[in-house]
C-alpha cells in the first residue's frame, strides 16, 4: 500500500475499534468502574502491572485485586494499615505475587503523599539524561518511575515488574497505561485524565499483536520487541498522525487479536 492508503486503512480501523463495545475482552474495563480521578488512575496502575498474559486471566485477576482493596483503591492505598496488607499477600497472577502487591501498595502510598501522585510524577519535567536519541521524555520518565519505586526496600524479584525503556524494554504495560491515562475520553475508552502530557507524546504499546501487523504493514522492520522497535514505530506512526499517532494502537490490536490479518 502506499503511504496515503495505509494511513486512511489504518485511521478506518481505528476509528473501528476505538469503540466501547471492545472493553467488555480488554482490561481497561475494570477502572471504567470508578468515577474518582485517584480511583482510576491508581486502579488503571496496578490493572496494567497485571496485563499479560490470556486477557480472561487478566480480568478474573483484576477483578480479585480490586476486591482485596475494597473496590476502593485510593482510600485503600491512602489509608490502610500495616494488618491490611496482609490477605494482598495471597495474591497471585503469574509471576506478580506474595510481597508484589503489598509493596505496590506501600508505594503509592509515598508517591500520594508525598510525590504528587502518578499524574504529577509523569507530568514534572525530570533529570534523568540519556545519550540514547530514541529515547523520548516520556520514556525516560517511565525509566525514573521505576528508580522511584525501587528507591524504597523490596524483594529483587519485584524489580520485573516495572519496565525500564531506558534499558531498553519496550514497557509495553506502562505505556499502555499512559494511553489509558493521557489520550481523550470522548471516545468511550480512554480516560483523558491527564491533561499535562500531550497525546502526542504517547509511544505506542508494543504487544506481540501491533508488532506483528507493523512488520506486515512494513512500517516496523526491527525483529525485537524492544524499546528501539517502540521508537521505530513511533516515528512511523507520527507520520500518519503526528498529534496523536497512538490512536493506532487500536487499529494494529484490532487487525491481530481480532480479524487475523
Amino acid at each position: 500500500m502506499k503511504k496515503a492508503e495505509l494511513k486512511a486503512f489504518l485511521d478506518e480501523k481505528a476509528a473501528e475499534y476505538e469503540h466501547p463495545i471492545f472493553l467488555e475482552a480488554d482490561p481497561i474495563q475494570l477502572p471504567h468502574e470508578f468515577s474518582q480521578k485517584e480511583d482510576i488512575e491508581i486502579a488503571g496502575f496496578l490493572i496494567a502491572l497485571i496485563a499479560w498474559g490470556n486477557r480472561k486471566s487478566i480480568l478474573r485477576s483484576g477483578r480479585l485485586l480490586l476486591d482485596l482493596l475494597d473496590n476502593s483503591p485510593s482510600d485503600f492505598v491512602l489509608n490502610h494499615r500495616e494488618v491490611d496488607l496482609l490477605p494482598l499477600e495471597n495474591f497471585v497472577h503469574r509471576t506478580f505475587q506474595g510481597k508484589d502487591l503489598p509493596f505496590m501498595i506501600q508505594v503509592l502510598k509515598e508517591l500520594y503523599t508525598s510525590g504528587g501522585g502518578l499524574e504529577g510524577f509523569f507530568s514534572k519535567e525530570r533529570g534523568l539524561q540519556t545519550k540514547d536519541a530514541i529515547t523520548s521524555p516520556l520514556q525516560i520518565r517511565i525509566s525514573e518511575l521505576k528508580s522511584y519505586f525501587f528507591s524504597w526496600p523490596h524483594q529483587a524479584r519485584t524489580r520485573k515488574h516495572l519496565a525500564d525503556p531506558v534499558a531498553g524494554s519496550a514497557a509495553k504495560r506502562i505505556n499502555m497505561y499512559l494511553r489509558w491515562m493521557v489520550r481523550p475520553a470522548d471516545k468511550g475508552v480512554d480516560f483523558g485524565l491527564w491533561p499535562h502530557i500531550h497525546p502526542k507524546e504517547l509511544s505506542c504499546p508494543l504487544d506481540v499483536h501491533t508488532a506483528n501487523i507493523a512488520r506486515k504493514l512494513k512500517i516496523l522492520k526491527r525483529k525485537q520487541n524492544d524499546a528501539k522497535a517502540v521508537a521505530e514505530l513511533d516515528r512511523a506512526l507520527r507520520r500518519f498522525d503526528p498529534e496523536d499517532p497512538v490512536k493506532y494502537d487500536f487499529a494494529l490490536f484490532g487487525l491481530g487479536a481480532y480479524e487475523q490479518f
